[in-house]
C-alpha cells in the first residue's frame, strides 16, 4: 500500500509538472500581459490615475506627479514584457522573479487602499475593467500565491529557444510597450474603452432606470457641550436640547447604488447658464474641442483648433471649446496664441474622461458621438 501510495503521489507530481506548472505561468503571464496592455494604450488614464494616488497619499509624494506619465509608461512595459515572457517561456526565471517582486510590492499597497480607500478604484486594468479596492487585494494574492509557485519550480520551466533570441524576445516585447504608450499618447488609444466612445449617445448614457438602487449614506451629527464633542445619529441626536451645539455633519456612503455611464456631464456658457441640453439635442453637427487645463494645452494643437472652429463655422456646426480653467487663465491664453472660438465650462474630471488628449476634438449629433479625434489627427481640409 505504501508503494502504491507513493506511486500515485509521483504521478500527480508529473502531472502538475506537466499540465499545472504551464498553466500557471500562462495565466499569470495573460493578466500581466491584459493589465498592460490596456494601460500602453491609454496612457494619459494611467497618468491620472497615478497623480491621484500621489496627490491622495500627500507630501512628499504629491511633489512627484510631473513623473506619472514616465511611470505610467514604464509600468505598462514593465507589465507587457513580464507577461509575454511568461506566455512564451523567455527568460522565465528573471521573469518569475520580476513578477513575483511587482505582486510584493503591489499587494501591500492595494491592502492600505483597500483599508483608507484614498481613490475609487485602482486602475490595474485601466478603464477595461474596474473592480473594487477590496477586489483588487484578492486578486493579488491569488496572482502572488501563482508567482510563488513559478519561483519555486522555476527550474522545471525549460525554455525552448536559444538564450540569445530570449535576450531578443524581451528586446522586441520592450520595445513593443514603448511603442504602443507613445502612438497612443500622440493620437488616441486604438481601443477607447471610455464611456465617450464613437456611436454612444451621451443623453442615453445619463438616464437612471426608474428603479435603480441609489447610493446609502449613514449620516451622522458632531454636537458639542461644555467643551466636549460627541457624535450622535439622526436616531439619538440632541433635539431640542440647547445646551448642546451644532458642530458639523458628515455623511458615508455604505453601499453604492446605480450610476450610469455618463453622470458628470454639464457644459456652462460665460453667464453660468446650463446649456447642456442645447448641445446634446442639437440637429446639426457640434464640435466640442475639450481643454480641461488650459495651461498644458498644446499651442500647436490650438492653431490647429483654430482652424477647425473656422471650418465648423463654414459648415454651419457648432463649436464649443470646453475647459476647465479658470477665466485669467482663459484670457491669458486667448492673448498668447490668439484663438477666437468661445470658451464654455466643464468638470475637469469628464474632459479627462472624454477624450485623451489637451487639445481633443468630438464631434456630436443630436447627443451621438460620430468622431473623435487628437489635435494631430483634426480632420482639417486643405
Amino acid at each position: 500500500m505504501s508503494r502504491e501510495k507513493n506511486k500515485r503521489i509521483v504521478s500527480i507530481y508529473q502531472k502538475f509538472f506537466k499540465i499545472g506548472l504551464p498553466i500557471a505561468r500562462v495565466l499569470l503571464g495573460s493578466v500581466f500581459i491584459f493589465s498592460g496592455f490596456v494601460k500602453s494604450i491609454d496612457p494619459l488614464g494611467s497618468t491620472y490615475k497615478i497623480q491621484d494616488y500621489l496627490r491622495a497619499f500627500g507630501s512628499p509624494f504629491d511633489s512627484l506627479v510631473g513623473l506619472a506619465f514616465a511611470a505610467a509608461v514604464l509600468l505598462s512595459t514593465l507589465e507587457l514584457v513580464i507577461g509575454l515572457s511568461l506566455l512564451f517561456n523567455t527568460h522565465t526565471k528573471k521573469a518569475s522573479f520580476l513578477a513575483l517582486g511587482f505582486m510584493l510590492v503591489m499587494t501591500p499597497l492595494t491592502l492600505y487602499i483597500a483599508l483608507t480607500n484614498p481613490v475609487s478604484d485602482c486602475g490595474c486594468f485601466g478603464d477595461a475593467l474596474v473592480i473594487s479596492n477590496w477586489a483588487t487585494f484578492y486578486k493579488n494574492i491569488a496572482f502572488s500565491a501563482l508567482a510563488i509557485t513559478l519561483l519555486v519550480f522555476r527550474k522545471r520551466l525549460k525554455p525552448i529557444i536559444s538564450i540569445y533570441r530570449q535576450s531578443l524576445a524581451v528586446a522586441i516585447f520592450f520595445g513593443m510597450g514603448i511603442v504602443i504608450s507613445i502612438y497612443s499618447y500622440r493620437h488616441l488609444p486604438f481601443i477607447d474603452f471610455l464611456p465617450y466612445k464613437i456611436g454612444v449617445n451621451i443623453p442615453a448614457s445619463m438616464v437612471i432606470p426608474e428603479n435603480a438602487i441609489s447610493n446609502e449614506y449613514t449620516t451622522t451629527f458632531i454636537y458639542a457641550k461644555n467643551g466636549v464633542q460627541k457624535e450622535f445619529t439622526l436616531d439619538n441626536y440632541p433635539k431640542g436640547d440647547p445646551s448642546w451645539v451644532f458642530v458639523d455633519q458628515k455623511s458615508i456612503l455604505v453601499k453604492k447604488g446605480y450610476e450610469p455611464p455618463i453622470h458628470d456631464f454639464s457644459i456652462l456658457n460665460s453667464q453660468m447658464e446650463d446649456i447642456t441640453e442645447d448641445v446634446l439635442y442639437n440637429d446639426k453637427n457640434s464640435y466640442l474641442l475639450t481643454m480641461y487645463d488650459i495651461n498644458k494645452t498644446s499651442i500647436e494643437g490650438a492653431k490647429h483648433a483654430e482652424k477647425m472652429y473656422h471650418q465648423a463655422l463654414n459648415s454651419g456646426a457648432s463649436f464649443y471649446a470646453l475647459t476647465a480653467s479658470i477665466d485669467t487663465d482663459i484670457q491669458a491664453f486667448v492673448k498668447k496664441t490668439g484663438v477666437t472660438f468661445p470658451f464654455y465650462k466643464t468638470d475637469p474630471t469628464a474632459l479627462k474622461t472624454i477624450i485623451r488628449a489637451n487639445p481633443g476634438l468630438i464631434l456630436l449629433k443630436k447627443g451621438t458621438i460620430l468622431g473623435k479625434w487628437n489635435w494631430r489627427d483634426f480632420p482639417i481640409e486643405e
